[in-house]
């Protein structure tokens, strides 16, 4: 029998007044040790962060961490205590490899996505392996992405340093309410051509 991997914790990360008040979340994966300049600003000012993995360092874990608000990171395929300076520090030992995420208006399942093998149908896949959900945030691909022709959405905010980052380093904004979820793609510091999806 295949060992069972640990359920991951679930994490309720707002208390707000109104159904309507909208909380920003910053998504970001693949920083593999360096994040843009502009990803940093939008995390200094977000409610919340969530980094889908390959961080690469306790140096983006610390420029992304918002003023006010929460980091959910966890671990990629190359998030290994030999590949980071500091390994003892900022909560390298506390990353899963996967997370829950508690927003108004439903849950957001974050992995890496390295353990889906079959990489043409990554968002079937995902969608099987996490059914309850709103939305799943993963990395790896590099690839941006937003689909949310269905339930569960499965978002990939594309690469958030420099390496293959197909264009630009990248990042998605989740701005979540009670009623509604909006999502925007941002590419080299601007909304990118595929807009803001709403639902």
């Amino acid at each position: 029998m295949a060992p069972v991997a640990p359920r991951p914790k679930t994490l309720r990360c707002w208390a707000l007044t109104r159904p309507t008040e909208f909380m920003r979340w910053i998504i970001l994966s693949d920083t593999h040790g360096f994040v843009d300049p502009f990803i940093a600003q939008l995390a200094q000012n977000a409610d919340g962060v969530i980094h889908a993995g390959d961080i690469g360092g306790v140096d983006v874990l610390s420029s992304i961490k918002p003023k006010n608000g929460q980091l959910v990171a966890v671990s990629g395929n190359n998030d290994f205590a030999q590949s980071w300076r500091y390994p003892d520090t900022l909560g390298f030992s506390d990353l899963q490899e996967s997370a829950v995420v508690n927003l108004p208006g439903g849950d957001v399942a974050v992995e890496h996505g390295h353990r889906i093998w079959d990489t043409r149908h990554y968002h079937r896949r995902l969608r099987e392996k996490h059914p309850n959900v709103r939305a799943i945030v993963y990395g790896h691909t590099h690839v941006r992405c937003k689909d949310v022709s269905r339930n569960p959405w499965v978002i990939n905010p594309g690469a958030a340093g420099r390496e293959r980052t197909k264009g630009g380093a990248s990042c998605i904004v989740l701005e979540a309410s009670e009623r509604a979820w909006r999502v925007s793609e941002y590419q080299n510091g601007v909304i990118s051509d595929s807009g803001r999806e709403v639902a």
